[in-house]
């Protein structure tokens, strides 16, 4: 039984707060994520390479068909022994994720064999990028505030890759990508606008209350 099997809410530890609405909630398309995170496609094209020269060798030095079909073979079988390998441990990941979006963060449920949730309220995301692929899936990282500390390592794969310092959290091989990405900015900028709106309200609270402060030499009443 895992940590997460008995989720009031898909993905989400808890209910959400009185306040707090899901806007969007997916997933990694397998097959993306196999391809731009374990390199499927590199592996496949390596092994290929490596039984086409096996077979040019073969052919040079005037080996039967029978040794050269021998000398590929084993070639052939780790190839897709790799391949099949990765396609399933990016089968396997894209089942365990879930990617949140609230009009108050970003939840990423991430994780196999050990699964944690990861909460990036909006207040510490300074910016979100978009990465587009032809398949029409794309990758969506996070740039963080200062203070936040992301590990590059607990996020990986959903992390951009090579981006050591700062880390940018990422949700990674997502279907309709545009549509995310747009549903993301829009929360992202309303937020914004409500923390300036919130932000002016205390400032005139702050004034108002300088403003009937007694002044120097004036009596309290």
């Amino acid at each position: 039984m895992k940590e997460y099997d008995f989720e009031p809410i898909r993905g989400l530890p808890e209910r959400l707060p009185p306040g707090e609405e899901m806007l969007w909630q997916g997933a990694p398309r397998w097959t993306a994520l196999a391809r731009s995170a374990f390199h499927v496609r590199t592996v496949a094209i390596y092994f290929a390479v490596l039984a086409v020269w096996r077979i040019a060798v073969d052919w040079s030095a005037d080996s039967s068909a029978a040794s050269a079909l021998m000398g590929v073979s084993w070639i052939l079988v780790l190839g897709l022994i790799a391949v099949g390998a990765l396609a399933l441990l990016g089968w396997a990941m894209s089942r365990a994720t879930v990617y949140t979006i609230t009009n108050q963060r970003v939840v990423m449920r991430i994780g196999v064999a050990i699964q944690m949730i990861m909460n990036l309220p909006f207040k510490q995301i300074r910016t979100a990028d978009l990465k587009r692929y032809r398949d029409g899936t794309g990758d969506i990282p996070l740039l963080l505030a200062e203070t936040a500390h992301p590990s590059y390592i607990i996020f990986w794969p959903h992390v951009r890759p090579w981006h050591f310092s700062p880390p940018q959290p990422m949700l990674r091989s997502v279907p309709d990508a545009d549509k995310v990405a747009a549903i993301l900015a829009d929360a992202l900028r309303a937020y914004s606008e409500q923390s300036a709106e919130l932000a002016g309200r205390e400032t005139e609270d702050t004034d108002l209350s300088v403003d009937h402060l007694a002044s120097p030499g004036e009596t309290l009443s």
